[in-house]
């Protein structure tokens, strides 16, 4: 999410309380050890994935995971099909996205290495999920990916800098459903027990993966 969908959000917020909000996935208690790193970054309006670029690979769930031969981690964010790719986004388009059902799309970012390197300035935290989560949480953005005749999507437009892409996705984007919504959804799937519910802004993720962090022994 960007500073202007940002903005309409908060001028909508009232909104909200009279709409319904995506199902919360069941969360996978998983009695395996944690092996997989996992990292969750914050620029303050948008959040996202990143996951090692290996091990995604090693899935061989996400054909589009080839679109970044030379990535050492992945990063994965969704959001508003026509306001996420705008170079120049304007307040309508923000209010458009913020209060109508509107077309996703997923951005994939390719980076050189974790996002503690990767993005110095924004908010990470870091966690650690099993095997059948990194699995569970692979398949389920694959599932989110638009692919007319299956195998692997070609991309629908550049990403928002060098060597990321933007590819069509399924579900809508709308202020019960936003880019913070669709991260806690995915970190659920892996196993991390954190609710979507009541997440609009990236603030209200972030506040409750840092208690989640806290309260989680490394490794």
């Amino acid at each position: 999410m960007r500073p202007l969908i940002a903005i309409a959000i908060l001028l909508t917020l009232l909104l909200a309380a009279c709409s319904a909000a995506p199902t919360a996935p069941p969360l996978n208690a998983d009695a395996g050890p944690r092996v997989h790193d996992l990292q969750v970054v914050s620029n303050g309006w948008h959040t996202a994935i990143v996951l090692p670029a290996a091990e995604v690979t090693a899935t061989g769930l996400l054909p589009e995971a080839a679109d970044f031969p030379a990535a050492r981690s992945l990063e994965f964010g969704w959001g508003d099909r026509k306001y996420y790719p705008a170079r120049n986004p304007s307040a309508a388009m923000a209010l458009g996205a913020a209060l109508t059902d509107t077309p996703a799309v997923l951005h994939m970012a390719g980076l050189a290495g974790p996002a503690v390197e990767a993005r110095p300035k924004d908010e990470v935290i870091a966690f650690r999920i099993s095997a059948a989560g990194l699995q569970r949480l692979v398949a389920a953005i694959a599932a989110e990916v638009e692919r007319a005749e299956g195998g692997r999507a070609r991309a629908a437009a550049p990403g928002l800098y060098a060597g990321s892409r933007f590819y069509d996705a399924h579900g809508t984007f709308n202020l019960n459903n936003t880019c913070n919504t669709w991260t806690a959804r995915m970190l659920r799937i892996a196993g991390i027990d954190v609710s979507a519910e009541g997440v609009i802004t990236a603030g209200d993720l972030m506040a409750r993966l840092r208690d989640l962090a806290e309260q989680t022994p490394p490794g």
